[in-house]
């Protein structure tokens, strides 16, 4: 899911209250939608005797008990903090989707049932012109509602209604396939209803797999959105004494509530007071341009002064960076009185961390040998 970058001056709080209006308020439209669709579409379907129209109307049932459990997950997941949950409910969206996923699954299914006993025991249908017309006008409903929802959730970023539209958009798609399927009977006497019901099945059961596999993603904690950790960092080398930000990890406790930690590499001339004046500054920039808040800022110290140091780390480097697994190496500093040195090195998740330190403390060891290499090896976490 991709995370909006605040814009300059907004209030990242007051715009979480207004994404939880728009997520309920287009909910409700879906909602209202949805239960007219599938009161037309039962009648017509339960009169024709149509399974592939009842089946279209159930999912259009099940869509509106979708954007039910979507507002009342958003406005749990709205609760504020508590001594029990101190970072919020904001995951219960999380939960809510995987309850929706849930319940489409369930509805894929039975339908699949119900189509497969109609083709083993098959009825005559009758449609009447009302009915098809009634059928034509919820295509051209679903196509409107799917659109609306989808481009709001993207604008909101959320997932639950950015699922709906494109749910919305594939039920038109199916609906039109039962509308064609009447107009064929109609013309040759073939009954393809029980077929086209099948394939409505198949794909509600497709939707709320993916469904599922989204919302297990986001509770496990997937990749952070690189344009969001892109946006974070170029925000904190922007200050003159930052020469690199590294080691950003963004912890997700729902949508647009994003809590972080991260290295910078500063001058080791710096004071504690500069440090911890420059750690208040950035975070609340960073919070005010993205809504990230920073709760833990640590620091590297490179050599400002020492020409040795700065020979011995372009040497390093270069010896490190020779690996294709060695992303990047950070945070080096050397130590030419004490003869220690220190760096991290981001490996890529194809090479085992132990081995590639191993292999590194192998190479660098004859190189300088008076040293006591420190090498801390880093996984690929963000861009």
């Amino acid at each position: 899911m991709k995370e909006p970058v605040k814009t300059p001056g907004t209030d990242p709080a007051r715009e979480v209250e207004t994404r939880d209006r728009v997520i309920i308020r287009t909910s409700v439209i879906g909602i209202v939608a949805n239960l007219f669709l599938a009161a037309f579409k039962a009648a017509v379907g339960l009169l024709s005797r149509s399974i592939a129209v009842v089946l279209d109307a159930v999912n259009n049932l099940s869509d509106a008990l979708s954007s039910v459990i979507t507002v009342v997950g958003t406005r749990l997941a709205g609760k504020k903090a508590d001594k029990k949950h101190p970072l919020g409910h904001g995951r219960v969206e999380y939960i809510s989707a995987m309850l929706v996923a849930a319940l489409v699954l369930y509805a894929g299914v039975t339908a699949l049932v119900e189509s497969v006993k109609k083709i083993l025991a098959p009825e005559p249908a009758d449609y009447t012109p009302v009915g098809l017309v009634i059928i034509g006008v919820a295509v051209l409903v679903k196509i409107f509602l799917g659109v609306y929802v989808k481009k709001t959730g993207q604008k909101v970023n959320s997932g639950a209604l950015v699922a709906s539209g494109s749910d919305a958009m594939g039920d038109a798609v199916l609906s039109a396939s039962v509308l064609l399927s009447a107009l064929v009977y109609l013309w040759t006497k073939i009954s393809l209803e029980a077929y086209v019901g099948v394939v409505i099945a198949v794909f509600i059961i497709r939707a709320g797999l993916e469904m599922i596999s989204d919302t297990v993603s986001e509770i496990l904690g997937k990749r952070a959105d690189p344009e969001l950790s892109r946006s974070v960092k170029a925000l904190l080398c922007e200050e003159p004494e930052v020469r690199g930000a590294y080691d950003l990890i963004l912890n997700n406790y729902g949508p647009d509530r994003n809590y972080a930690s991260v290295h910078l590499e500063l001058p080791d001339t710096m004071t504690v007071e500069e440090v911890d004046l420059l750690t208040r500054r950035v975070q609340a920039k960073v919070y005010r341009e993205t809504g990230v808040i920073l709760t833990g800022v640590g620091v590297y110290s490179y050599n400002t002064t020492n020409s040795e140091a700065a020979e011995i780390r372009n040497t390093v480097q270069k010896t490190v960076l020779s690996h294709e697994w060695a992303l990047q190496m950070h945070g080096f500093h050397a130590d030419t009185a004490k003869k220690i040195m220190r760096f991290d090195v981001v490996v890529s998740f194809d090479e085992d961390p132990k081995t590639a330190h191993d292999t590194l403390l192998a190479e660098l060891s004859p190189l300088y040998p008076d040293y006591t290499v420190q090498i801390v090896t880093d996984a690929d976490i963000s861009d």
